[in-house]
């Protein structure tokens, strides 16, 4: 199990990095460092089976552990790759990258801790050691909207995690109204956690749902997400779009994954409720905005907003649910590093005023292309097949009025973001700007996530489709 614990370790190195003396090596440090937590956690994936509890019963290495274990350190290890090109690249951003290098590896310390934990409320403790991490990292010097991003980033988040807080205390006192101990560790709670419900139990549920919800980004507590990630530096956007909003969906994942079978009624309303609102909510955003990155930070929240619905019908939606929640992953961390790029050539976010991208920036053009695509639900991404999984779970559940809501909004959006960011891609450019060449090394990251978007569509190895399949048992599914 030292393996488990190597990927608790990247915050011991952030003081070094954050030193004076170590300023010019943090971005190949903090490359190192990501590569290391990511060979560690495909190493705990490959060679850990079943369920087993360490470090006196806080962490444990179950089936979700392992996935999102995976997947937020490969991730990290795209963003770092990131950095550590721009900072090769443009140094006058050393002290950024230096300033990011710190905080990002106490953020992924802090993550894989949320994914790894047995404990419910170490969990949550952990997820807001993440958003403490991130706040800094939102602010651009001489930027005064950062700031107040930032601010409202911390805002909405705590209180989130408040209401996520008290909903998890709602839970320990319907146990003790069961005639049950209390606890927090997960092994304990699945011995305990069924039954028929009382009201402690269904108020925690519902408080719990609607705290983590906020931290997805899901309507109504969602105004803080277009603003953050708008404002956000690239590397940090996709830091939290892919990183941290898949930590807060771990934590819903373990309530879910205790106490959704005795009541799964109420479970399921307020998530369709939160999850439709969401998509309506992100649909009219998108085609109302014409920036660019505000439009992708629409789109998270609609991809919120289908998670939930997958997660309200369970069953035999669940493993669609886990092959959107990974492409997506993949997708944002694609499409918000694409936009940085786009950002600094064009010195603009306006949709209108960007044209011409697959001759100007080949590689941003083909990956906003594709990413497009992904994001829509094209085949032959694992979003489309995670999609139309959902879709066939809504029509077995019975669900057809949801059904027709959700391909009439799922339509508009296609019809609003293609009308918006095609122009965009193959339009004719409306002046001209030099930029030197893009190196095949600065587009690596993003193309690695894109091999990986593409095999989830069109094949799953054996082992890794096991562990999908192991973890929507997990939560229910068929």
């Amino acid at each position: 199990m030292n393996l488990v614990y190597l990927s608790l370790a990247p915050a011991l190195f952030a003081p070094g990095i954050g030193s004076r003396a170590a300023r010019p090596f943090a971005p190949i440090a903090l490359l190192g460092v990501a590569t290391v937590q990511a060979a560690a956690a495909i190493a705990v994936a490959l060679t850990v089976s079943g369920t087993k509890t360490i470090a006196g019963g806080y962490l444990t290495t179950d089936a979700t552990a392992r996935l999102f274990l995976v997947l937020i350190n490969v991730l990290f290890l795209g963003i770092a790759a990131y950095v550590w090109n721009r900072a090769r690249t443009a140094p006058e951003l050393a002290d950024a990258v230096s300033q990011f290098a710190r905080l990002s590896l106490v953020f992924m310390g802090a993550a894989n801790l949320v994914v790894l934990s047995n404990h419910l409320l170490a969990g949550w403790i952990a997820l807001e050691a993440t958003t403490l991490a991130a706040a800094p990292l939102v602010v651009r010097a001489g930027v005064a909207s950062s700031r107040r991003a930032s601010w409202r980033y911390f805002l909405f988040s705590s209180v989130g995690l408040a209401i996520a807080l008290t909903g998890l205390a709602c839970l320990a006192r319907g146990l003790e109204e069961s005639g049950h101990s209390s606890t927090f560790f997960l092994h304990e709670l699945r011995t305990l956690s069924g039954g028929p419900p009382n009201l402690w139990r269904r108020l925690g549920l519902v408080l719990v749902v609607l705290g983590y919800g906020t931290k997805l980004g899901l309507a109504p507590m969602y105004s803080w997400l277009p603003e953050t990630y708008d404002e956000a530096p690239p590397s940090v956007t996709a830091l939290l779009a892919a990183v941290q909003f898949n930590c807060a969906l771990v934590c819903l994942m373990r309530v879910l994954q205790l106490f959704r079978a005795g009541d799964p009624d109420l479970v399921a309303s307020e998530l369709l409720v939160l999850g439709l609102l969401s998509m309506a909510v992100s649909t009219v955003s998108i085609i109302a905005t014409r920036n660019y990155k505000r439009l992708i930070a629409y789109a998270s929240i609609n991809h919120a907003g289908v998670i939930a619905i997958g997660l309200a019908i369970g069953k035999s939606a669940t493993y669609g649910v886990l092959l959107y929640v990974v492409s997506n992953a993949f997708i944002k961390a694609i499409l918000f590093l694409t936009a940085g790029k786009i950002r600094a050539h064009y010195g603009t976010k306006d949709t209108r005023e960007v044209a011409g991208l697959i001759k100007d920036l080949p590689y941003s053009g083909l990956f906003l292309m594709v990413g497009t695509f992904a994001l829509l639900g094209l085949p032959p991404f694992g979003s489309f097949l995670g999609e139309l999984i959902i879709l066939s779970g809504l029509v077995r559940a019975g669900q057809v009025l949801v059904f027709v809501v959700f391909c009439t909004l799922i339509s508009l959006t296609f019809v609003a973001t293609g009308r918006t960011i095609f122009p965009m891609i193959w339009g004719e450019p409306k002046r001209d700007v030099h930029w030197p060449k893009q190196s095949f090394l600065a587009a690596a990251p993003k193309l690695t996530f894109l091999i990986a978007l593409v095999a989830m569509g069109i094949y799953m190895p054996q082992p890794v489709n096991a562990l999908f399949r192991e973890v929507a048992a997990s939560l229910g599914g068929e």
